[in-house]
């Protein structure tokens, strides 16, 4: 059992543009007594937080080492070129890197793409972040190519973003370390995974109620029952006529 069940609290990690909300909300609503708290990190430091026990689990960028992390894959996201909202590149649905090939592409030190060879014409200097490259490109310096989400994150007014279909994507994905599956762990897994609180697979499960007994059915329905009276009915049936109906009276005198 890891310090996070002793003390009935479950820390998730998250790297910006991952939106937790909707399964934050699920975890509160199945374990009320067991409080999640988040800690937002950057891409390149989610395995380490992971790995030295600061979390118990990571919402992370893809890929992760394999040999020490456990991951479920959860979506890959559209990436996105970051333009001002009369660049050229704006009268297109969506572009490629070919499109990008005379532009200054900025490639910031926390990039999540994993380029083997950054589109377009470099920068002088490489962004120390996302935010500042986004700065850059709404200055007319030049653009930024990014996963939707961080496009959506660093929104302004003044810019706008297109579709780049032949750049590479980044996958996001439920983390954790291979040796620390706990049991919380687990239910977090089942609510990524959309499991119902009686699914077979997770930890908690509802207790089987006892069947009920069929009521006792009683002899008499009002408890005792009047003698010559119809199973149904309350009315008590008239006496047996005698002597084969006919009416027994004074004979009458012949004439």
């Amino acid at each position: 059992m890891t310090a996070s069940e002793d003390s009935l609290s479950f820390r998730l990690a998250y790297v910006p543009g991952v939106m937790p909300g909707k399964w934050v909300r699920v975890w509160g609503e199945r374990q009320p007594d067991v409080p999640l708290s988040l800690h937002q990190v950057s891409a390149a430091e989610a395995p380490g937080v992971l790995l030295d026990g600061v979390a118990d689990a990571g919402l992370v960028r893809l890929p992760v080492d394999r040999e020490v992390l456990s991951a479920i894959p959860l979506y890959t996201e559209t990436t996105v070129v970051v333009v001002p909202r009369d660049h050229v590149v704006t009268a297109a649905d969506e572009v490629t890197l070919a499109d990008l090939a005379d532009e200054i592409v900025f490639h910031p030190m926390d990039d999540v793409l994993g380029w083997e060879t950054p589109p377009g014409r470099p920068a002088l200097e490489r962004p120390a972040t996302t935010a500042d490259a986004v700065a850059l490109v709404a200055a007319g310096v030049g653009v930024l190519v990014v996963p939707l989400s961080l496009a959506r994150l660093h929104h302004r007014k003044d810019l706008t973003h297109r579709p780049v279909t032949d750049a590479p994507r980044s996958g996001v994905a439920l983390s954790w370390p291979q040796d620390a599956h706990t049991d919380l762990v687990e239910d977090f897994i089942g609510i990524i995974r959309g499991r119902t609180v009686n699914s077979t697979r997770g930890r908690k499960q509802a207790e089987p109620q006892p069947p009920k007994s069929a009521p006792k059915k009683s002899g008499r329905a009002d408890g005792r029952r009047k003698p010559g009276t119809g199973a149904g009915s309350g009315k008590q049936a008239a006496p047996a006529k005698r002597g084969g109906g006919a009416r027994r009276g004074k004979p009458r005198r012949r004439s």
